[in-house]
């Protein structure tokens, strides 16, 4: 299957899920990300924010806790800038404004460099069985995680499996090493 296809499927899946579905998934893929990582060793993590209108997985609550019960890692947002992901350490709530898209992101702060990353959570709509994610088609993210120091783990997060190998990679794509779902974790 193809991109346009494999995207086309899979929003149309996420888009029929609940509010509460989406709830009910979001808790426990939550409960399976800190179930299935050692972050002891982490320092930063970088974590979109979801859009909630397009049914992503609710991120806040991966932030929420870490924030309440992992203090010495220091979470870091992404920023648009033009063709561009810029990283900027999550102060609060008060540093977050909806950008074109409706998306939050801070609208200021301290810049993050990328190879400081030692997580990237990233969003996708749907994933194969070799790690190649499919998004939204702009590649804001393959351009930033190639940035990203090489040890760096690339994580999607996703309600659904990792479905057959696509078709059509590109040679700019960037494979993730993980994928956590409600129901389990997929090493690529």
């Amino acid at each position: 299957m193809n991109k346009t296809d494999f995207r086309k499927k899979y929003m149309t899946k996420r888009n029929a899920l609940t509010h509460g579905e989406v709830q009910l998934l979001s808790r426990a893929l939550c409960e399976r990300f800190f179930m299935s990582m050692d972050l002891s060793f982490v320092k930063v993590i970088h974590c979109y924010l979801p859009i909630a209108e397009k049914n992503e997985p609710d991120t806040w609550l991966i932030l929420d806790r870490l924030k309440r019960e992992f203090g010495h890692i220091r979470i870091v947002l992404p920023r648009i800038n033009g063709e561009e992901i810029e990283n900027i350490f999550f102060e609060g709530l008060h540093q977050l404004v909806k950008n074109e898209w409706n998306i939050l992101e801070p609208r200021q702060g301290v810049p993050a460099a990328p190879e400081k990353m030692d997580v990237v959570l990233v969003p996708l709509v749907a994933v194969d069985t070799t790690g190649h994610r499919v998004g939204y088609g702009k590649g804001f993210y393959d351009r930033f995680l190639k940035t990203c120091k090489p040890d760096c783990q690339k994580i999607g997060l996703s309600f659904f499996e990792p479905q057959e190998k696509l078709d059509d990679p590109s040679a700019y794509d960037v494979r993730l090493d993980l994928c956590i779902t409600p129901d389990r974790v997929y090493a690529f």
